[in-house]
Parts: structure tokens; sequence; C-alpha cells
């Protein structure tokens, strides 16, 4: 699957110190590697189809997988408290 950054997961991953930035960014191109596999810390998020949340320590990232155009869409990288809002 195509990994595609929107621009807040963008943003998010800049101001994420550069180990960690580096870190969730390799988790999620494992991720797209293999979608439909088991992935630890991943968890869909209820009310919303085929969109899933990776956690990270602090930080989240929540993603859809688009499976007609074989794309992984990273909607936004934040942190925890500021997320879900």
């Amino acid at each position: 699957m195509e990994l595609l950054l929107e621009k807040p997961a963008r943003k998010g991953l800049e101001r994420m110190p550069r180990k960690s930035a580096e870190a969730m960014l390799k988790r999620l191109e494992n991720i797209a590697a293999s979608p439909r596999a088991q992935h630890a810390n991943v968890k869909p998020l209820v009310g919303f189809k085929d969109t899933y949340r990776l956690r990270q320590g602090d930080w989240r990232a929540v993603y859809r997988l688009v499976y007609e155009a074989n794309q992984m869409r990273v909607v936004v990288v934040d942190v925890r408290g500021g997320i879900y809002r």
C-alpha cells in the first residue's frame, strides 16, 4: 500500500523529537506494507470505517485505509490529549 501523509500528519511529525518521529514513520511504513496483519499498539477507531490509531508513547497517529486506491492515509499525528479533538 502507498503511504500518504496529509498536512496535519507531516506537521505533527515535524514537532516530534527526531528519533521518535523516525520510529513513528518506520512503524507506519511497516503497517502500510501489511495493513491487514496484527500490529502492536494499533486499535480501530469506533464509528469510523477502516480508520485506526497507532500509539507510540504519548503520541498518536490516526490513519485511514483506502483499499480502492491502495492507499494508507495518515490523517494526523499529535500528542495524546490533542489527537481526539
